[in-house]
């Protein structure tokens, strides 16, 4: 239909449709922005929410407990290992000292010297009394972590155990907040996608069709777009049914469109040729010409050819003359292309055989011979 338009409506349609898509643009933007939101209209749960706190507190404050015990022991220990280190430094350090005396003294096998003996030897017993309190020392922080730790392993087993149970609780809660907030998308766009069918059906060429069309693409893009990343895993079910309920609707609406078009084809085709021209619009019949069809019937119809004057198929005229100039002309022409004359004021033009008689009105007509 675009080359029976003048150009200036060519451009309007095209700005139209500009408008189309731009009020869908700005209308998804929006059901985007209120999509996204609709989780806010559920309350966060927590594990917490679900976990039985008069048995999980003591645990908590155990494993804290004993998280502070064994840090502070872990302290403790590196003191005591560090007193350990120098005792035992001290002790090797003596026994060489000792070690060394003794060797002397059998050198020299002075029998005086045994008081200094016995000194020597006391004074390495108290190292080694030093190094056995150090060593004591690390061990019992050494205990005292171990103690922390297999306390705080024990808490965290059972904390475990009930952890699992809310986490089971609270996953059966994420499935039924994700059910109701895709209801809520559901009960959002559903509708949206009924009202763009609506629309579809009696409104798609109404004097607003650019906002009838741009909610339309609107709604289809909600549904089918906006509604997929939010789908449970249950929720491709209800996109695919709901395809297949309007592909069905669709095809219906189509085929009885289609029988309704023929059915009118074919009583069209019976009415005489000047009442079947009247019917067509201008725009339509010079659309249908332009693809080299038929104006009543749609059919094929090669109309380069001179001689063709009338649809072979359909019997609707075609061409005709000018009543003026009887250059050979569209017949759903409103002027001569030729002369420019209006084909409403135009007389039909039958070229005349014979000799012209006049007619007295309530008198006979006599043939011509």
């Amino acid at each position: 239909m675009s080359k029976s338009l003048r150009l200036s409506e060519k451009w309007f349609r095209r700005g139209l449709w500009l408008v189309a898509f731009v009020f869908a643009s700005f209308l998804i933007g929006l059901g985007s922005t209120i999509v996204g939101d609709l989780p806010q209209v559920e309350r966060v749960r927590v594990l917490d929410d679900f976990i039985d706190k008069p048995a999980a507190e003591p645990l908590r404050a155990t494993i804290k407990a004993s998280e502070a015990a064994e840090l502070q022991a872990s302290r403790d220990l590196d003191q005591a290992q560090l007193q350990l280190n120098t005792a035992q430094q001290a002790s090797a350090n003596a026994r060489e000292t000792f070690g060394n005396w003794i060797a002397t003294r059998r050198a020299t096998a002075q029998p005086d010297q045994d008081t200094e003996l016995i000194a020597r030897t006391k004074a390495l017993d108290a190292f080694k009394q030093k190094e056995d309190a150090a060593q004591r020392k690390a061990d019992a922080q050494r205990q005292i972590a171990l103690d922390a730790r297999q306390a705080e392993q024990r808490a965290r087993a059972a904390l475990g155990v009930l952890e699992h149970d809310a986490q089971q609780r609270l996953d059966a809660e994420y499935r039924r907040v994700e059910l109701r907030v895709f209801g809520y998308r559901l009960a959002l766009t559903l509708p949206l996608l009924l009202v763009a069918g609506w629309l579809f059906v009696k409104k798609r060429k109404s004097t607003y069709w650019p906002f009838v069309w741009g909610f339309i693409f609107f709604a289809l893009f909600a549904f089918f777009v906006e509604l997929v990343p939010y789908l449970p895993s249950y929720g491709g079910y209800v996109r695919y049914v709901v395809g297949i309920v309007l592909t069905v609707l669709v095809g219906r609406y189509a085929i009885v469109a289609l029988n309704r078009y023929l059915a009118r084809q074919k009583l069209a085709e019976q009415q005489p040729d000047q009442v079947r021209r009247e019917e067509l619009s201008y725009d339509v019949a010079l659309a249908r010409l332009a693809k080299s069809v038929c104006p009543g019937c749609e059919r094929p119809v090669d109309l380069k050819n001179n001689e063709i004057d009338f649809c072979p198929h359909c019997g609707i005229g075609l061409f005709d003359h000018c009543g003026h100039c009887s250059t050979r002309k569209s017949a759903f022409s409103k002027f001569c292309h030729a002369c420019g004359t209006s084909a409403a004021a135009q007389a039909p033009h039958t070229p005349v055989t014979g000799t012209a008689q006049s007619v007295t009105p309530g008198a006979p007509v006599q043939p011509a011979t």
